[in-house]
């Protein structure tokens, strides 16, 4: 007769089994569910995302076949992360931690190699407060193609980014461009192309700038070279829209997508849509789902066999996956303007940015975060005056602010664009390049004060950079002293004369749309007027990379998201509330006049860290 234990004797061991397996797993696909990326071809003008993609990411550490993917269109819903840490997050120390007073040299190191860009080379305007960049102008962007028909649609909010070096030539674009495009109902849109830099100045920019170029965009401007195709993301549920916000439950569509390269090198888009736990939140998705062209795009590498490039670069956000944010407790019915960050090895999430504190979490897997990782010694960056209060005594020549004080007060902070890495060093320096990352490496961001009017709605939005270091604890480092306006930009609240104060439009402005007649008349004694008065900043990125420039390969990509103080990016500027600009500047130009934040030393002297706003 055959004897059968009792299966209860097998219950703890299997246990024991199956926790040693899950172990396992975690520790060989880390935090993050990579997935080979596979995509049937564009067959429609309009990118559709399947209902299915809502469901969230496979299992976490899986790889799912081809076929499974193709033909059961579904995948697992999303695992709940919050306890499946493999091991304890590394967040380094913080210098400003007595019990860690030894690893103070590396941020000193990085004060060291900041100090260039501590320095104001010109004073503030004395009205306004902000500095002008006067070779940095606002140029325009078109939808349009060349040769094609406007559609007379109104483009707003552009997000863009920089293609690798081997995506080339009239036909196919050099950046990716995402605008919102004004609908005549609820419903919002947002429209992709591949785009091109026309009549500039840089290499490969001058090639076939035609006369319909230079009527569309001007010298320098930006416009499609692929017909732009609506990008469709199904909607979202919201969980609870409620009170003032019940209305927006019913408005379908998303909003505020900013694209960028991830510090694996996968092309992300963060989107603004319902949220399933409360009224709006964010999702994320990789470009290579919503824009199929870019994974062929990517498999032209030279010296990689056709496709094996784009089939060897791993993917976290097959899916549509909303952010989070730990505890439930701290989330808002209404999430905006988050910044994503990343390293080769892990993402992140910096929540917010004010007077009061930051906030940043680790990203586990399918959109699940860590609780805030903020060190508690840190002090608010924005905590002191803006503009700086205490250049009133530093700048030559006796500066003092006028009557224009009262108008730079109070104010929010918004956090306004997505990321870049920084290297603090020039390309060519082979030996600032060859430091370690914790001395020379940052992260860099926009962030706005916006200033209501009498009737507490939006008067102007003032543009401020902030670093932060690149290696954790993430502490932040620098912020700029006065507001950064361009060339041929205004600052609403104060009258033309008080802008431009002290000002001259450059002889760039030739070749601007609109702008000869406008710098004409100002030359006979006309007196100047408002120009772009109402802009914001959405998004920031790299400059267009050479040949010359490229790592190889995957490391191309790896490092689309860096660059050099001697490199260029560009600014995606919303203008006026009804169009779409664009900016091409030098970093080292756009950071000019940091100060550093609270606790962190300049030039022999403590940063103070107890003052109140002015």
């Amino acid at each position: 007769m055959l004897y059968f234990p009792p299966l209860r004797r097998f219950f703890v061991p299997s246990l024991v089994a199956l926790a040693l397996i899950i172990t396992l797993k975690l520790s060989q696909y880390g935090n993050h569910t990579h997935l080979h990326l596979f995509h049937p071809r564009l067959t429609s003008p309009t990118l559709h995302i399947p209902l299915s993609t809502l469901h969230g990411s496979p299992s976490f550490g899986q790889d799912v076949p081809h076929d499974e993917i193709l033909l059961h269109g579904n995948l697992l819903p999303p695992l709940h992360l919050h306890d499946l840490a493999s091991s304890p997050l590394d967040l380094g120390a913080d210098p400003r931690d007595p019990a860690h007073a030894s690893t103070a040299s590396d941020v000193d190191s990085v004060e060291f190699v900041l100090e260039p860009l501590l320095r104001c080379l010109v004073a503030p305007n004395r009205f306004t407060g902000h500095v002008r960049l006067r070779e940095a102008f606002v140029r325009n962007i078109s939808m349009s193609v060349a040769g094609g028909v406007r559609d007379g649609r109104e483009y707003w909010n552009p997000t863009l980014m920089a293609l690798p070096w081997w995506v080339k030539g009239r036909g196919r674009g050099r950046y990716l461009l995402v605008s919102r495009v004004l609908t005549s109902g609820f419903w919002q849109s947002n429209m992709v192309c591949e785009a091109e830099i026309v009549c500039g100045n840089s290499e490969g920019e001058e090639e076939g700038c035609t006369e319909d170029d230079m009527r569309e965009v001007g010298r320098g401007g930006m416009r499609c070279v692929t017909e732009p195709v609506l990008i469709d993301v199904p909607s979202t549920p919201a969980q609870k829209c409620e009170g003032k916000d019940e209305f927006y439950s019913m408005v379908p569509g998303f909003h505020d997508p900013r694209i960028f390269w991830s510090g694996r090198g996968e092309p992300l888009m963060i989107l603004n849509s319902q949220s399933r736990y409360g009224c709006f939140g964010l999702w994320i998705i990789d470009l290579r789902v919503v824009y199929t062209p870019l994974r062929d795009m990517l498999a032209q590498c030279p010296g990689h066999a056709n496709d094996s490039l784009s089939n060897s670069l791993l993917i976290s956000y097959l899916s549509l996956t909303e952010l989070t944010r730990a505890p439930p407790t701290s989330r808002s019915p209404m999430e905006k303007n988050w910044i994503h960050f990343s390293t080769t090895t892990a993402s992140y999430l910096l929540y917010e940015t004010t007077t009061a504190t930051r906030s940043y979490a680790r990203l586990l897997g399918n959109g699940f975060t860590t609780p805030n990782l903020t060190s508690p010694y840190e002090v608010s960056c924005l905590l002191n005056g803006f503009p700086d209060p205490s250049m009133e005594t530093d700048l030559l020549d006796g500066y003092n602010w006028s009557s224009g004080r009262d108008r730079m007060k109070g104010g929010s902070w918004h956090q306004a664009t997505n990321s870049l890495k920084l290297v603090l060093c020039a390309r060519s320096n082979v030996e600032c390049r060859a430091k370690p990352a914790a001395k020379t490496e940052v992260f860099l961001a926009v962030v706005q004060r916006k200033m209501n009017n009498g009737f507490n709605l939006p008067m102007r939005y003032e543009r401020y950079f902030i670093l932060w270091s690149a290696v954790p604890p993430f502490q932040m480092l620098a912020v700029s002293r006065f507001p950064v306006l361009l060339a041929n930009e205004t600052a609403s609240g104060f009258s033309a004369e008080e802008n431009w104060e002290g000002d001259d439009l450059s002889a760039e402005t030739e070749g601007l749309v609109g702008a000869e007649e406008y710098a004409g008349l100002v030359g006979k004694g006309v007196k100047r007027d408002m120009w772009y008065y109402f802009t914001y900043t959405v998004s920031i990125a790299w400059g267009r990379r050479s040949e010359e420039q490229d790592s190889g390969g995957e490391e191309t990509l790896k490092g689309m998201q860096v660059g050099y103080l001697d490199d260029e990016v560009l600014l995606g500027i919303g203008l006026n509330d009804q169009g779409q600009g664009l900016a091409k500047v030098a970093v080292a130009e756009l950071l000019q006049c940091l100060r550093m934040c609270p606790g962190f030393k300049q030039a022999g002297k403590e940063e103070p860290t107890n003052e109140k706003e002015v």
